[in-house]
């Protein structure tokens, strides 16, 4: 039998996917705690939905057509036969736990966000990533144009206190199920007659997925899509007043927005408002591109495709974590959990390590963040550390302390240093902030 090489039997984070470390964590978890914080003052309460969910969530809402489900799903079959995937986007999982839990029966429109990770098989690139990470808004139970305006405004709002100021916001309305319908035949038809000059994948796209057409960027397409039939031109009374008043609601509110008619998100549960949020970025080779932050929309018949008896109009969006933290312009923000030490526990003999958790549950209790090398033995190697850190004060407990159930606190700025009780400590340290 032949037995396989060591590089052969290494094992290695999937394709896409990555290991989060100390402080890349901390990057992640600080993005999402202020996006939040923003939303949580806007009334949005949060959800969690499971990272697994039914394949046919996803076939139903998105659509069996999208890039999404035919060719970007984490699939898998249980062994009890049911089959999952690993969720691709977020608002589907909200609308069924908004169907499933019986939430229409709250006062309504209900608000939520969320964030954490997401999953599609698709080619690694910069910013994109097999498994990612997503910020959502949903608002739930309303048709007005105000909570279009208001998940578009929160977005800003986020974006712009990470530090993303140049946004531009590309908006367009598809109209509902009384208007689409005309939009969507004559878009076959102009695309029927150009069906020789646009690419492979588009000549499917106008089988099963004529909207889509308009998201396509091969060079011959986009230039077929220039004079393609425009949605706003087919909108009915009722869809253009709720798009005029989403366009005044974002004057009014200082968004910069531009008007994109060929703009459609691709994903089928759209209706009236969508959405796509880009920054000017510079490619690894310096050349200043558009890069997409995120987008959103309305979905007012994604209740009915999921099987609800009753219509819920929504709205909401996603915002890509992974790309807003590495712009060179995002602003850091530390996570609540993550407090600057002020400390530096030293320990200097075996008495003093089985006395260092009495005094580390003692800091603990009174919030007051330390670093401590509880493996180390050396007060040269522990004070290397603190000084490393800049830390700024240092305790030492060593065998004569620990009998004598006192520490010394040592200034690292001054030398100086006192002998304090344990039981008075806390009180010590709070007074010398």
């Amino acid at each position: 039998m032949k037995t396989r090489s060591a590089k052969n039997d290494d094992l290695r984070s999937p394709k896409g996917m990555r290991d989060l470390v100390s402080e890349e964590v901390f990057l992640f978890q600080g993005f999402l705690e202020k996006a939040a914080e923003a939303a949580i003052y806007y009334g949005f309460k949060p959800i969690e939905t499971p990272v697994l969910e039914q394949e046919e969530l996803f076939t139903r809402s998105v659509g069996e057509d999208t890039d999404i489900v035919s060719k970007e799903m984490f699939s898998l079959k249980t062994r009890g036969g049911d089959r999952l995937v690993l969720r691709p986007e977020g608002t589907a999982g909200v609308m069924r736990a908004y169907l499933e839990q019986g939430m229409s029966a709250l006062p309504q429109p209900l608000m939520f966000y969320y964030g954490g990770p997401f999953f599609r098989h698709e080619n690694p690139q910069r910013g994109r990533w097999r498994q990612f990470y997503q910020f959502g808004l949903e608002i739930l139970g309303t048709r007005k144009s105000i909570a279009d305006a208001t998940i578009i405004n929160l977005a800003k709002i986020i974006l712009e206190e990470a530090g993303i100021k140049n946004l531009t916001f590309r908006i367009n309305s598809l109209g509902d199920a009384d208007c689409r319908g005309a939009f969507r035949r004559d878009l076959i038809n102009y695309y029927r007659k150009n069906v020789r000059h646009i690419c492979v994948d588009c000549r499917e796209r106008l089988k099963t997925n004529p909207l889509r057409l308009l998201d396509c960027k091969q060079p011959g397409c986009i230039a077929i899509k220039a004079e393609a039939p425009e949605s706003i031109g087919y909108l009915c009374a009722s869809c253009k007043t709720h798009f005029k008043e989403v366009l005044e609601y974002l004057d009014s509110l200082g968004v910069n927005y531009e008007v994109d008619n060929t703009l459609v998100r691709g994903l089928d549960y759209y209706t009236r408002t969508v959405f796509e949020i880009f920054t000017e970025s510079h490619t690894d080779d310096g050349e200043l591109t558009s890069l997409a932050l995120g987008g959103g929309g309305r979905y007012d018949n994604l209740a009915k495709t999921l099987n609800s008896k009753k219509e819920v109009p929504a709205v909401g969006m996603s915002l890509g974590v992974d790309r807003i933290i590495n712009l060179p312009e995002y602003i850091r923000h530390a996570p609540r959990l993550l407090k600057k030490p002020r400390v530096f526990f030293i320990q200097l003999s075996f008495d003093a390590k089985l006395k260092s958790f009495e005094v580390i549950e003692a800091l603990r209790h009174a919030k007051i963040p330390i670093q401590q090398s509880l493996s180390k033995d050396s007060i040269g190697a522990q004070l290397a550390l603190a000084e490393k850190n800049g830390v700024p004060y240092t305790i030492i407990l060593g065998q004569k302390e620990a009998m004598e159930n006192t520490v010394i606190v040592r200034n690292m700025d001054t030398r100086s240093q006192d002998t304090i009780k344990i039981d008075k400590l806390t009180e010590y340290l709070k007074k010398i902030k």
